[in-house]
């Protein structure tokens, strides 16, 4: 019996969905096997601690997907996690309509996170910088500035060629083992769980 075409294009649809399933999950695979990549997220969450033990603040930022992510690490910090708790201060400077688009067309598009870093950032605060490419303009300008402030850096990012750009500008890096934008953040907003989860049961000896 012949197959129809809806048939036809649901197998098609199915084995493209496993596909990318595995492909997602060979990427989370590679970084639960990287020591390199479990070091960073050790490091980066012993800073944070530290800031937010110090009166310091998480500061996040990010393009596209990248600022859903800011968004979503700064929702767990400043809500909850696993358990209820008091909240910890997290920024993302991509949500306020008013100042992106004030400071974009008054600087341009390349300052308006780095604009934000120099009016709300202080030294000891930890600055985390996505971007999947690794050489985003105006996160770039942000990671410069939070450096000349005293602020922690802590890329993420992934490895493709121009995710070197983002390197000399970090204290720490977290790099997906990936070239792949989709696969990359699977793997950023993975890894952040875990970070705040630890900084949850670290402040709060949970």
């Amino acid at each position: 019996m012949l197959e129809t075409q809806e048939q036809v294009t649901t197998r098609r649809e199915v084995k493209e969905m496993r596909e990318y399933l595995e492909q997602s999950r060979e990427a989370l695979r590679l970084a639960s096997e990287s020591d390199e990549f479990l070091a960073a997220i050790s490091q980066i969450t012993d800073c944070i601690v530290e800031s937010l033990q110090s009166s310091g603040k998480v500061l996040l930022a990010g393009n596209g997907g990248s600022a859903g992510d800011a968004q979503h690490i700064a929702g767990e910090f400043l809500s909850r996690l696993r358990f209820d708790r008091h909240p910890l201060p997290a920024v993302a400077l991509t949500t306020d309509s008013s100042v992106l688009t004030a400071v974009g067309n008054d600087y341009g598009y390349d300052q308006v996170f780095e604009r934000q870093l120099r009016g709300l950032g202080r030294k000891g605060d930890v600055f985390i910088a996505i971007s999947t490419s690794g050489r985003s303009p105006n996160v770039l300008a942000a990671l410069a500035a939070a450096r000349e402030l005293g602020i922690v850096t802590v890329g993420f990012t992934g490895t493709a060629p121009g995710a070197a750009a983002m390197l000399p500008l970090c204290h720490l890096v977290l790099a997906a083992p990936s070239d792949d934008t989709p696969l990359i953040q699977q793997v950023h907003i993975t890894a952040a769980h875990a970070i705040c989860e630890i900084v949850e049961r670290n402040m709060f000896g949970r």
